[in-house]
């Protein structure tokens, strides 16, 4: 099939032909021709898959042949989305399939000043895309209502759930009116996601799945480096330092520290990256995406708010720098490389805290991931020695700190057996010269620990700077200073 064949008018032909489309998707050849009749949909499919035209050019064709207009403060199609980046982007496809045409787009978001926002919304708008909290909050503010929508898309809806939408979708739902159009799409479907489904849908929707869910895109090769925390920068280094082909790098971090981390060591390296996370302003974020897209930064660092809100043509790796502990999180993550029928590579990196992660990570995408290069190791530097503190932190609250430190001990015990097999734990001490040195390190331990208590070591040792009394001198009249010198010297004159 072509989109020649699909029932689209010549003004949205004309947009697929500018826009380069000339096959459609599994996902868009399911979709388009049931969403047009009117049904609603039940969409699953992974990210990079053609999702957004599979229900925007329906849209439009829909909204061109009611005939009606947009009314003030009104939306007659209702995007809903979870991340800013993403309602960028689908702003974005949206007016390049409407641009032969008067229908209007705009998009709101949190993060910036809602004024033009709102000024854009007075004529009303025939394509609203919003994330939940701003749309609540200009609902609130009467800028915007929803009583004459028409069509209604509930896109990544799991990716909605694991960042604590559903209260926020739960109440946009309730103000919309009956007679609508729904269109449901996630990448995964656990029965949270069925239950919300079956609130917004009507009865016996239409299904499009067009891959096993979670299941990573055939087109990916994977590969999977198992190394201690501490060296995941210097591994991160050497890869990109060996490995020129490795043009256009997206790497996804847990933290928004680790991602600024990340950054610092890549710089100190000479790679130029950026990085994007929560604590970042909408413009920085804007920014550092644009000269990604541009290829003016070779890496761009990114936590998980970006898995699914990133857009970006012919990436050609992605890095999983953490593991992340949805595994579903990690099916979005690698699908932004191989996109538009091209290839790519996912690179993970697991440490022996991560094991768990990365067997769920396994078992749900059916995939066993490959080993990588092992030669790379050893141009790494020697591993560090792990402390109770080191071991907690990186157990991200799994371990206890008893078994932190029963750990740690076992460790040190096993390096000193170690080393006294060849050799190196006794230097040939005497009995009586090792109890003399137990009995100096002793006192001296005892002394330390009288100072950390603000005792002092030495008794008999008066303090300079109190008088008999035990009142504190000035500085200035404290024996000794070049103060209290210079008064003497000017008495003696």
């Amino acid at each position: 099939m072509k989109f020649e064949e699909l029932p689209l008018a010549n003004p949205l032909q004309r947009a697929v032909r500018a826009v380069g489309y000339e096959t459609p998707t599994p996902i868009q050849e399911r979709s388009i021709p049931s969403l047009l009749k009117g049904k609603d949909l039940l969409g699953i499919a992974q990210t990079g898959t053609g999702k957004t035209a599979a229900f925007a050019l329906p849209i439009l064709q829909r909204l061109l042949d009611s005939g009606k207009f947009r009314s003030p403060k009104t939306c007659r199609a209702l995007i809903l989305l979870p991340t800013r980046e993403l309602a960028i982007q689908v702003e974005d496809c949206f007016k390049a399939y409407a641009q032969f045409t008067a229908i209007s787009t705009t998009c709101i978001f949190g993060g910036v000043g809602d004024g033009p926002q709102k000024r854009n919304l007075i004529r009303g708008v025939d394509v609203l895309v919003a994330t939940p909290g701003r749309l609540l909050d200009l609902i609130g503010q009467k800028a915007v209502s929803l009583k004459k929508l028409e069509f209604f898309v509930l896109d990544e809806a799991d990716r909605m759930l694991d960042m604590g939408f559903i209260h926020d979708i739960r109440k946009v739902v309730a103000m919309l009116p009956q007679n609508r159009q729904n269109l449901f799409f996630s990448a995964t479907m656990p029965d949270e996601i069925l239950k919300l489904a079956s609130t917004i849908l009507r009865p016996n929707p239409v299904q499009a799945e067009v891959a096993p869910q979670s299941t990573p895109i055939e087109r990916i090769r994977q590969e999977l480096y198992r190394i201690d925390k501490r060296r995941k920068g210097a591994l991160l280094k050497e890869l990109l330092a060996e490995h020129p082909e490795m043009k256009k790098v997206l790497v996804f971090c847990r933290t928004k520290h680790g991602a600024d981390k990340i950054v610092r060591v890549l710089e100190k390296a000479g790679i130029k990256c950026a990085a994007i996370h929560g604590n970042k302003s909408q413009n920085r974020r804007q920014e550092a995406l644009g000269n990604f897209k541009c290829e003016q930064i070779r890496v761009l660092v990114a936590t998980d708010i970006a898995a699914r809100g990133i857009d970006v043509d012919d990436v050609s790796h992605v890095f999983n720098y953490d593991l992340p502990n949805e595994h579903e999180t990690f099916v979005h993550r690698i699908g932004r490389t191989a996109r538009a029928g091209k290839e790519g590579v996912a690179i993970s990196f697991c440490s022996p805290d991560e094991e768990s992660d990365l067997r769920g990570i396994e078992k749900l995408t059916r995939v066993k991931i490959p080993e990588g290069d092992q030669s790379i190791y050893e141009k790494l530097p020697p591993p560090q020695k792990e402390t109770a503190e080191s071991l907690m932190r990186n157990s991200r609250g799994r371990m206890s700190r008893e078994e932190a430190q029963a750990r740690a001990a076992e460790t040190r015990n096993n390096r000193g057996k170690h080393k006294g097999k060849n050799g190196k734990q006794n230097s040939g001490n005497t009995p009586a010269e090792g109890t003399a040195q137990n009995a100096n390190a002793q006192s001296a331990h005892a002394e330390s620990a009288k100072v950390r208590t603000g005792e002092s070591p030495h008794i008999n040792t008066p303090n300079p700077s109190q008088t008999s009394n035990g009142e504190r001198r000035h500085r200035r009249n404290r024996p000794g200073s070049r103060a209290r010198r210079r008064m003497r010297e000017s008495q003696q004159n």
